[in-house]
């Protein structure tokens, strides 16, 4: 860690160097890569390749989520708790969780052929669960963006330039898995190298970029009963803004799972799914950029409400779209079809931006009054509603998606798993797909927006917070000197 900054803070200087945040960059995006792979492919990999019954899936996809929530509980505890060494808070435990990471992405993709019935969902759960751990950990390569400057302004840029960061290295799988099926067919040996690849330059990526970062923000040396930190996000009001929010967003999962399916049920194939994530992962990057641009006419709040009402209006928009080339075969609506995915990216350049600019106001709202930073409590309990809401929808996802011959289980799409040519899939089947990627998406994100209605850390109460906490740090470090 930087040594101790002086006080008054200049929220004209840049504490950055320009080296350090590019690299920073550089790790974020292959960090996220890693990520990407496991969100973008890893349910298609279970179903398509390994064919789980729908049944299983439900409950994989249930353990997987509440097995590393509740492990989560302790990590988070750690980070927060743990006296803050010389290289700071983050910095390590990214370095420490690189290689894990690249590993277990590998293991997400490979089977070993002998596994069935009961040992395969033990080894699939295993797997997941020391994923989800590492990436706990990881994660961190994201959290240290919120302390390498003191300065507000340049901590909101690092801030979103992280997020368009990330945004890009989300969807970079989909170029992976493109080029690589372009010269192999057979699907599963297409997952599994592009795990590989994301999996090793992703590991040098972390260790290069997190070996160069700072942390700039200053923490009392004293080590704290992480317990204490639960209660004050607990009582903290405009957390639980965030956290209903949160909880509201991640039923959108349900949605965002069917585009891997939807895309291949349109356009013949997974390994085609570039064209749904491209665009979309275009439109977030320049959604971001835009936001940025309005932020300096509106606040945060505004833009996230408006943000929930354009995203109804533009998937209902969408929809129509689909529905009339499934309806008609006209080749150029798909064409239109990619275009709006475009446009529905847009929006989720706010829903990733800005939460991430609520958290980190709000962590200084409670700093101010606790005089402790909860990096890692505050996004745990935010965790809880969307572990709650996130296990919902992961055990429904597959039930609606298709049918269990062996349970008898009917689901509300009726998608056909292991088709060789995917876009066979029936008309109506085609349309329950194009219904939950787009206008269930769309309600998701409007209803996450409605929360904000009663937030006020903007404008001037944000300046004035920011103000009195850097104040606040700057008596601590007197204190520990003295």
């Amino acid at each position: 860690m930087e040594p101790a900054l002086n006080n008054p803070v200049s929220q004209d200087k840049k504490y950055v160097k320009k080296s350090e945040f590019i690299l920073y960059l550089v790790a974020v995006f292959f960090y996220t890569n890693m990520t990407g792979m496991i969100g973008n492919y890893r349910n298609a990999y279970l179903v398509d390749i390994l064919k789980v019954p729908s049944s299983k899936l439900s409950l994989y996809n249930l353990l997987i989520t509440i097995i590393p929530f509740v492990l989560n509980f302790f990590i988070a505890l750690y980070i927060d708790g743990r006296k803050v060494g010389k290289h700071g808070k983050f910095k390590p435990l990214a370095l420490l969780a690189a290689i894990p990471c690249g590993v277990l992405l590998v293991l997400s993709f490979w089977t070993p052929k002998m596994l069935s019935g009961t040992l395969l969902l033990i080894y699939l759960v295993t797997v997941a669960v020391l994923w989800a751990i590492s990436t706990n950990f990881g994660n961190t390569t994201n959290m240290v963006a919120v302390v390498m400057t003191p300065n507000m302004k340049e901590r909101d840029t690092v801030i979103s330039f992280r997020g368009i960061v990330s945004a890009v290295g989300n969807s970079a799988p989909l170029v992976i898995v493109l080029v690589i099926a372009l010269f192999i067919k057979d699907q599963g040996t297409q997952f599994i190298l592009s795990a590989a690849l994301c999996g090793v330059v992703g590991v040098l990526a972390m260790l290069i970029g997190m070996n160069v970062v700072h942390e700039r923000v200053e923490y009392t040396a004293e080590k704290k009963n992480p317990l204490l930190g639960l209660g004050n996000v607990l009582t903290n009001r405009y957390a639980w803004i965030i956290i209903v929010s949160e909880f509201l967003k991640s039923f959108r999962n349900i949605a965002t799972a069917m585009g891997i399916f939807l895309a291949a049920a349109l356009l013949g194939s997974t390994s085609k799914f570039l064209l749904f994530g491209l665009p979309t992962g275009i439109g977030t990057a320049v959604g971001m950029l835009a936001i940025n641009f309005l932020l300096k006419k509106f606040n945060s709040k505004v833009l996230y409400i408006a943000s929930g009402v354009y995203s109804v209006l533009i998937n209902t928009a969408a929809f129509a779209v689909g529905y009339i080339y499934f309806q008609s075969g006209n080749k150029a609506l798909q064409i239109v079809f990619i275009l709006f995915l475009f446009l529905i990216g847009l929006q989720f350049g706010a829903s990733n931006l800005l939460p991430a600019m609520f958290q980190a106001d709000v962590l200084e709202d409670m700093e101010l009054k606790s005089g402790k930073r909860l990096d890692a409590t505050l996004p745990l309990v935010i965790g809880i509603g969307t572990m709650i809401s996130g296990s919902i929808a992961s055990f429904l996802t597959p039930r609606v998606l298709y049918d269990d011959p062996a349970t008898g289980w009917h689901s509300i799409i009726g998608y056909l798993p292991g088709l060789e040519d995917a876009s066979a899939q029936p008309i109506d089947v085609k349309i329950k797909l194009l219904f939950f990627y787009t206008i269930f998406h769309g309600l998701m994100m409007f209803l996450a927006g409605v929360p904000f209605f009663f937030y006020k850390l903007t404008g001037k109460t944000k300046e004035d917070i920011h103000e009195r906490v850097i104040a606040q740090r700057a008596a601590m470090e007197r204190a520990q000197e003295d």
